[in-house]
């Protein structure tokens, strides 16, 4: 037990560090080979981004391993990528005889035709995009600033970052446990990721709990959740396996042929339901 404690200790933070960019480099050069981004959701980069940020903010109260900290700067510098070639190679809309892979297409997305606010996230120009982002940057630093002073009522708001990043980050795989569900299929997902995932999840969850360094347990409490996704997905996995989608599944997507909402991996040519079908499976904690 100390050896694999040990040996954790070593391989898991190496791993947590160098993952999203292993990952997610093949997901950007397949968009920039192809010249599209035609499947693939910007949800991803959203949540990854979004998340990261959160994370380095949550640092400073929290103290936490700084191979996490690392980990969300590689998160940045992948994601900002992998935004940038999604936007610039985005298919053109369906009036003009374009794929119109949504989120570029419409206001919908995939939970009950749920309308977003405003068109959030799903704006044709790109500059709308970057200016959310670096508003977003701006107000957590300004407010970094603002109450970092105060101790006693900095304690509680770095936990309160540290918990909306976390738990932004761990709903990652639920349209993936959706789309499965409602397709009855796990079709074009293929078990070499799944079983990089779990084997991920087992890693990190053996770190967490036998490190003996900071790890708090808004990592641990996410950690776990993410686990017990990725878990659900192997028992969608064992009941359908690779089996076509059924008619009545896919006449039930608001989307042209049936294609879910969060979409897009280049793996082999094949798209998974949400775009986290990377090689090594990598989603970060």
């Amino acid at each position: 037990m100390t050896f694999l404690a040990t040996l954790a200790s070593y391989a898991a933070p190496i791993f947590l560090i160098l993952s999203p960019i292993l990952s997610y480099t093949d997901q950007a050069v397949a968009m920039h080979r192809a010249r599209s981004s035609a499947g693939f959701s910007l949800d991803i980069p959203l949540i990854m981004l979004v998340a990261s940020i959160f994370r380095i903010f949550y640092y400073p109260g929290a103290k936490f391993d700084q191979a996490l900290l690392i980990q969300s700067f590689c998160n940045i510098f992948i994601q900002l990528i992998l935004l940038k070639i999604a936007l610039d190679h985005r298919p053109p809309p369906s009036s003009k005889g374009g794929d119109a892979a949504l989120p570029f297409a419409g206001a919908q997305d995939g939970f009950g035709g749920f309308q977003r606010p405003y068109n959030f996230w799903q704006w044709r120009s790109p500059k709308p995009y970057w200016q959310f982002l670096l508003s977003l940057f701006i107000s957590l630093t300004i407010l970094e600033l603002l109450i970092a002073p105060f101790q006693s009522f900095y304690s509680g708001y770095s936990a309160l970052i540290g918990y909306i990043g976390l738990s932004v980050e761990a709903t990652l795989p639920i349209p993936q446990l959706v789309a499965n569900s409602r397709s009855k299929s796990c079709k074009g997902f293929r078990f070499s990721v799944l079983a990089s995932w779990l084997v991920g999840d087992a890693m990190k969850m053996f770190w967490f709990f036998t490190s003996t360094s900071a790890i708090p347990w808004s990592f641990k409490l996410c950690g776990i959740f993410q686990a017990g996704c990725d878990f659900l997905i192997g028992v969608q996995y064992l009941m359908y396996g690779d089996q076509q989608p059924t008619m009545k599944a896919q006449q039930g997507w608001p989307y042209p042929s049936g294609k879910p909402h969060l979409t897009g991996s280049f793996n082999s040519g094949r798209q998974t339901p949400t775009g986290r079908g990377t090689p090594l499976g990598e989603k970060t904690i």
